[in-house]
C-alpha cells in the first residue's frame, strides 16, 4: 500500500526500515575525534552524566563489599560495558542538539530523552538489565565451578587468580564468556538507542539495525567494541575516575557512529 493510499483508507502507513551504510576504514577515528570536540564544547554535560554514572558505580561497589560479595566486583565493573550505550541517551542527545544548533539546558535534554524515547527506550532499559542480570548469573557460576561456595577475602581472591593455573583458567574462561554477551549486547545496542532518540521508530526496528549494522561493517564495529573495552578497562584501574573522561568521549563518538552507519 502507497503512503497516499494510506492516508486516504486512514491507515497508518508502513514504515521502511532504515538503511545501513557501510562504514571507511578512518570513521571510528572521526567518530571519536568528533565525539571528543562535542565533549569540548559541552564539557559540564558530559561530566555531569558521567560524575552520576561514576557516583552510582561507587555506590554498587559499596554494597557489594557490605554484603561481602566481592566475587561480583569485577564481573559488575565490566559488565558496566553492556548497559554503557543505554545510559549514554544524555551524550546523544547533546551531541544532536549541537549538530541541529539547538539550545542546550539539562531540562531540555532530559526532557528530549524522555519524550523522543518514550516507552520504546524504557523497553531497550529493559533489554539492558536483562544481559546484565544474564552476565552476572554466568559469572556467579563460573565462580562456583572453578572455587565453589568458598568466599575467599579480596586479598586472597586476586593472589589466587594471577598466580595460580585454576586462576588463570578462571579468569581466561570468565573473560571469554563475558566478551561474547558483551558482543551480543553490544550489537543489537550500538545504533539503536541513537536511533530511538533521533526517530519514530519501534524498538525491535532499532535493535535489528543496530545488528545490521554491525553485520555490515563488522571489523570497524568490533575495532569500535575493542576500544570500548580499552576505556572500559583503563577507567577500572583509575578507580572508575577514568569514566569521567571515558564515557563522554566514547557517549558522544557513538552519536557519530550512528550518524555514519544509518542514512538520513
Amino acid at each position: 500500500m502507497s503512503e497516499q493510499a494510506a492516508i486516504a483508507t486512514g491507515a497508518r502507513p508502513a514504515r521502511r526500515a532504515p538503511e545501513v551504510l557501510k562504514l571507511s576504514r578512518d570513521d571510528i577515528y572521526w567518530a571519536l575525534t568528533a565525539g571528543w570536540r562535542d565533549f569540548r564544547t559541552a564539557p559540564r554535560y558530559g561530566l555531569a552524566f558521567s560524575t552520576f554514572c561514576v557516583l552510582g558505580g561507587y555506590t554498587i561497589l559499596a554494597l557489594i563489599f557490605v554484603l561481602d560479595l566481592k566475587y561480583l566486583a569485577y564481573p559488575l565493573l565490566t559488565g558496566f560495558a553492556l548497559i554503557a550505550p543505554f545510559i549514554a541517551a544524555g551524550f546523544y542527545e547533546v551531541s544532536r542538539r549541537l549538530e541541529a544548533h539547538e539550545p542546550l539546558s539539562f531540562a531540555l535534554i532530559l526532557s528530549s530523552v524522555k519524550t523522543s524515547g518514550g516507552r520504546d527506550l524504557g523497553w531497550m532499559a529493559l533489554v539492558t538489565v536483562f544481559g546484565l542480570i544474564v552476565w552476572l548469573d554466568f559469572a556467579f557460576f563460573v565462580y562456583l565451578f572453578f572455587y565453589g561456595v568458598k568466599t575467599p577475602n579480596l586479598a586472597e581472591l586476586v593472589t589466587q587468580v594471577f598466580t595460580t593455573a585454576n586462576g588463570m583458567a578462571f579468569l581466561v574462561v570468565g573473560n571469554a564468556l563475558g566478551g561474547a554477551i558483551a558482543f551480543f549486547m553490544f550489537s543489537i545496542l550500538v545504533v539503536s538507542c541513537p536511533l530511538l532518540l533521533d526517530r519514530d521508530v519501534d524498538f525491535v526496528t532499532a535493535m535489528l539495525t543496530s545488528l545490521r549494522v554491525v553485520i555490515a561493517n563488522p571489523m570497524q564495529m568490533l575495532a569500535w567494541a575493542l576500544l570500548i573495552a580499552l576505556f572500559v578497562t583503563a577507567s577500572i584501574l583509575t578507580g572508575l575516575l577514568g569514566f569521567l573522561i571515558a564515557m563522554p568521549a566514547l557517549g558522544h563518538g557513538a552519536w557519530h557512529i550512528y550518524r555514519r552507519s544509518v542514512a538520513r
